[in-house]
């Protein structure tokens, strides 16, 4: 049976040997890349592209391009974009952060507060830019 990130984590703390839990969990052992965890995103959330393209406010082509794996580690407010775009939550965008390669999002970092009260509160791109210039910080993507 797959166990979920967080399943993982609990199970871990709670072992007696690193070995032991190792060998127990191969099977959980995953570590997708960009393209695949947003693949199997569009699947689990019944997404398409054109949807993305549509609400991130990015370039056709440059989404597409991440999609299909072209571009390996786009910059973390493209990928940000596509979490807002996506609907994403908070965790499940540290994790789309992580397999991108960049930074996760750390709440004690006022900018990357107020994107994880956007994905916590299903805001898009543009209210998501609206929110950040109200509180005078960079927007998301270019001018609001």
């Amino acid at each position: 049976m797959q166990k979920d990130t967080e399943q993982l984590e609990n199970e871990l703390a709670a072992a007696k040997n690193v070995k032991d839990f190792l060998n127990n969990n191969q099977d959980n052992f995953k570590d997708f890349t960009l393209a695949e965890y947003l693949n199997k995103l569009l699947v689990e959330k019944n997404l398409t592209k054109s949807e993305i393209i549509k609400n991130s406010q990015l370039d056709t082509t440059y989404v597409y391009r991440v999609f299909s794996g072209i571009t390996k580690k786009p910059a973390r407010q493209n990928v940000i974009a596509i979490a807002l775009a996506m609907k994403l939550s908070a965790k499940e965008t540290n994790y789309l952060l992580y397999y991108a390669g960049v930074e996760k999002l750390y709440v004690r970092n006022e900018w990357d507060s107020i994107i994880f009260f956007a994905l916590e509160n299903n805001l898009s791109v543009v209210e998501t830019n609206e929110l950040l210039a109200a509180s005078n910080e960079l927007p998301l993507l270019g001018d609001i």
